[in-house]
């Protein structure tokens, strides 16, 4: 066993502090305590997890051996193939040539792969297949990950007859949600024949180079063994050497070769997308089409958290978005995760954009993926305070609004404060009401010191909390969609001392 605990400088810009480095810190023995558990448990020769927060790799660790032979220890720079976690790879490459105006997501596959035109549908009603349909498991076609992880060395030529020979469909395109291995190698072909470059030097090239992932890549042979972790699979009481596979046309579904320190660059680079600002863009895909990767497949599901902590926590509102699984969690509030299971490995990354955390673990036994620790990992940094939201900028508007709310709060009636107050605003409850209203609370807790901050919601929305001279006030405000601060909903609650 060896141990890392880094500080590392911030790879990628981040938008505002979201993450308690103290209480992270404070966290990490029970989290260490997961993957130690996992790792024995799970018999995974070796392991590698890693903890991004504010752009930065705060912790990371790795257990066990590389390879049963000479026993390598596992290493930050040790390298695993991170199967199905290269899907987010080849959606990033298909967002950003969409962005370059190249293609667009409702493009009809077929335009871009010719060979798909002949294809026979499965109902005279069938919708053709779009860009869009592939990135969302939505496009029709079987399950097929036993099959399609083995498929990855496939030559291109193969692939191109395959394709001319049509494949039989599971669903006419677009009715629901079936993972296809062989979708995403179709996205591959796509980046290929509308870039003019192959998939990989594709996304080696416009990628992963930028972000400094330098150990990362598709082709496994082009590193040395010694920097590799072997990967193997456990069977009838002993273990074997599961082949490596070469790069091939299946490679935008899972081939990626990457170690924790290099992929921390890319968990940095996509948890860096939120919130939306004004900002310089600094990575490879601008932050608007990182955030396309939360956008759901609309074929929601409910599910129940990974891990041990989801047994007594409340089930998630999930859908696929563009190869992210995302989900809203009660405690961790929007996450997006995906695992990868290969032969030789297994792999899982989960994201929580509103903190800007990350956790990702990595392992070289077959389809040996660390969901449940990465989860689980993420409830007890919950649990220690260490998630904090990113705050929204209070925008001028908002500002202005406030200051409204606290001259009628002051005056006690909505008229004479006069200040801007949407059409609505006296329809709902009429001046006089409002100074009932305002009475009674200053009745019970006196005057309010109405300087406190505001915290923003929205960029026309925000909460706030005084200080007064018996108790508190906690209010809302909602400014309409005028030019001008103009208040549409306001509301003033007593809260206790």
């Amino acid at each position: 066993m060896r141990y890392f605990l880094l500080l590392l400088l911030a790879v990628i810009p981040c938008a505002a502090h979201a993450a308690d480095a103290q209480k992270i810190a404070a966290a990490i023995p029970e989290i260490d305590r997961l993957f130690a558990d996992f790792q024995m448990d799970s018999r995974a020769p070796g392991l590698v997890y890693g903890i991004v927060a504010d752009g930065k790799l705060v912790h990371v660790k790795g257990l066990g051996v590389q390879d049963l032979v000479h026993k390598r220890p596992v290493t930050p720079d040790s390298l695993f193939r991170v199967a199905s976690m290269t899907k987010a790879f080849t959606a990033l490459a298909i967002l950003k040539l969409r962005e370059e105006g190249k293609l667009g997501l409702d493009d009809l596959a077929e335009t871009h792969v010719p060979e798909m035109r002949g294809w026979t549908y499965p109902t005279k009603d069938s919708p053709r297949i779009r860009v869009r349909d592939l990135l969302t498991h939505s496009a029709g076609l079987v399950d097929d990950n036993p099959w399609g992880d083995r498929q990855t060395p496939l030559p291109e030529a193969d692939f191109t007859l395959m394709l001319q020979t049509g494949v039989p469909f599971s669903t006419a395109p677009g009715t629901r949600y079936e993972y296809s291995n062989f979708g995403y190698a179709l996205l591959g072909r796509i980046v290929a024949n509308v870039s003019g470059r192959p998939y990989r030097t594709y996304v080696e090239g416009r990628l992963l180079a930028p972000l400094g992932m330098t150990s990362s890549g598709y082709q496994v042979s082009e590193w040395p063994v010694e920097q590799r972790a072997i990967g193997y699979r456990w069977e009838e009481g002993r273990w074997s050497v599961e082949p490596t596979m070469a790069d091939g046309a299946f490679g935008a579904m899972g081939g990626l070769q990457t170690s924790a320190n290099d992929y921390a660059r890319w968990v940095a680079f996509l948890l860096s997308a939120w919130p939306a600002r004004d900002d310089a863009e600094v990575g490879p895909v601008a932050r608007a089409s990182v955030r396309m990767l939360a956008q759901g497949s609309n074929f929601m599901g409910v599910a129940q958290r990974n891990g041990a902590s989801g047994a007594t926590a409340c089930r998630q509102a999930a859908a696929y978005g563009f190869a992210m699984r995302v989900a809203q969690d009660c405690d961790l509030g929007l996450t997006l995760a995906h695992g990868g299971g290969y032969p030789g490995y297994g792999s899982h990354v989960m994201l929580m954009p509103d903190y800007g955390v990350g956790i990702f673990v990595f392992t070289n036994r077959t389809y040996n993926g660390g969901s449940g620790p990465a989860w689980d990992a993420a409830v007890a940094l919950h649990k220690a305070g260490a998630l904090i939201a990113r705050t929204i900028p209070v925008s001028a508007l908002l500002a202005d609004g406030y200051a409204a709310a606290g001259r009628i709060y002051a005056a006690g009636d909505v008229q004479a404060a006069r200040d801007p107050l949407a059409m609505n605003f006296l329809m709902d409850h009429d001046a006089a009401q409002w100074g009932k209203r305002i009475a009674a609370v200053k009745q019970e807790v006196g005057a309010c010191a109405s300087d406190a901050p505001i915290v923003a919601t929205g960029a026309l929305a925000g909460r706030f909390t005084w200080t007064c001279e018996r108790g508190r006030v906690a209010g809302t405000i909602l400014l309409a969609p005028t030019p001008d601060a103009q208040i549409q909903e306001l509301s003033f609650t007593v809260r206790a001392p």
